[in-house]
């Protein structure tokens, strides 16, 4: 553990983050302005929504982000137009000294630690409802539904497939004031285009072929309660305006109808990429992306947490051998521990529910049934861990036939070098050499 960050857990039930508080600040002929940060993360971009606000044409909305982690403060890219540059080199991740200074775009920042700390509380607990881990990340975003739950305050959770967004979302809105309401999900990836808009808003009979009745969308179902936009990056662009019209207005209208039916519902919206490049990339806009952005709520991958994998292994031992007093053996924790897990925590308990099962012989946590049917999972379950196996033996294939050099292999996959390199982090496929 750093200086930069140190994580001080009084006895077992008491404990916070602490780390330094820091400033950043552009330097040169330009405008002087700064930020110091007063949470782990700090965003440096054009639009007003930023920490450090750069008014200037080589500056992307969102350029670039500072977060303080155990290993350092971290300098990530966002995928800026103009590129993040530090000595000299364009990058997509490296970790800052004080008094570092690097460029957005065209324009030169100054990364400075100040001495003061902040503290970041942690729950004292490792389960929040159905949702465990004993991980400082974990126990941070505890501690963080425990605050934000009770508040009408609009979340976005953010991480990977399998991270348990959904899980979160359900707590946050079991928590809240609103919890004898209901609580609507509309899965924004698995419904078709010409659907959503019905899903979300309603129609009126005879608004469109086969609107043989009258239907209420998600919003109104949701009356009194909590609606939850999953993989709210998949919606189309001009749904997007739709709904954010209609969060800024807290009404709706059914497709075909003419009457303004007023909100009452809280919205919770998930995703699995950074919202914030999708913006860079012009595939999410910029107002929604602020509007949903009231509190934002990152997940971490499993493989930022591996200390919860024993303890994750266990439930899922107990859940499936439906005993309760039941030990995992030693010899499945150790070898469900290495992996790397591309499917979260999804993916683990799939693990122990094969290895319970015995639906494999020679069980082997690194060669999971991907493509084999199994009726035990949903479509969309059976459907993330055949790719995730199609990807992780392309990931590999690709970097072999190109001697493991990053930008070569990402030119012949027409990809771009940095999502390469964050496919081949998440799959823990390494490149040789």
């Amino acid at each position: 553990m750093t200086d930069e960050r140190r994580t001080d857990v009084v006895g077992q039930r008491l404990g916070a983050i602490t780390f330094h508080r820091f400033r950043v600040a552009a330097v040169g002929g330009g405008p002087a302005v700064e930020a110091t940060a007063d949470s782990a993360e700090l965003t440096i971009g054009s639009s007003a929504g930023n920490h450090l606000v750069l008014d200037d044409p080589t500056v992307s909305r969102a350029h670039c982000t500072i977060i303080a982690t155990p290993r350092g403060f971290q300098l990530r890219d966002l995928g800026s137009t103009n590129g993040t540059w530090l000595a000299g080199h364009m990058i997509e991740v490296a970790y800052l000294k004080p008094g570092t200074q690097f460029r957005v775009g065209t324009v030169t920042v100054r990364f400075d630690r100040l001495d003061d700390l902040i503290r970041e509380e942690l729950s004292p607990n490792d389960a929040l409802g159905d949702a465990l881990g004993a991980s400082p990340a974990m126990r941070h975003i505890f501690a963080l539904v425990a605050k934000v739950a009770p508040s009408e305050s609009t979340v976005l959770l953010e991480g990977e497939t399998g991270t348990g967004k959904g899980l979160i979302a359900d707590l946050i809105h079991r928590q809240s004031g609103r919890a004898d309401g209901p609580f609507v999900v509309v899965d924004c990836a698995s419904i078709a285009p010409t659907l959503i808009e019905s899903e979300l808003f309603g129609h009126e009979k005879g608004a469109f072929t086969g609107a043989h009745a009258a239907r209420a969308g998600a919003f109104e179902q949701a009356n009194r309660g909590t609606v939850f936009l999953d993989e709210i990056g998949e919606l189309p662009l001009d749904l997007q305006a739709k709904l954010l019209r209609a969060l800024e207005e807290r009404t709706v209208k059914r497709i075909g109808g003419t009457r303004a039916i007023r909100l009452d519902v809280r919205v919770i919206a998930a995703t699995n990429r950074d919202v914030r490049e999708e913006v860079n990339r012009g595939r999410f806009r910029a107002d929604l992306y602020y509007r949903l952005n009231v509190v934002r709520l990152r997940l971490p991958p499993l493989r930022e947490r591996r200390e919860d994998i024993p303890l994750l292994v266990q439930h899922f031992y107990r859940t499936f051998t439906g005993d309760d007093a039941a030990v995992a053996p030693d010899t499945l924790v150790a070898q469900l521990a290495d992996h790397a897990y591309p499917g979260n925590v999804r993916e683990l308990r799939s693990a122990v529910e094969r290895a319970v099962l015995a639906v494999d012989a020679d069980f082997d946590a690194q060669v999971p049934a991907s493509t084999a049917f199994d009726d035990r999972l949903s479509f969309r379950e059976s459907k993330e861990r055949a790719v995730a196996a199609w990807e992780r033996e392309y990931l590999a294939e690709l970097l072999a036939r190109h001697d493991g050099n990053l930008s070569r292999a990402a030119r012949a996959a027409r990809m771009d070098r940095a999502h390469l390199r964050e496919l081949l982090r998440r799959h823990g496929v390494a490149p040789r050499g």
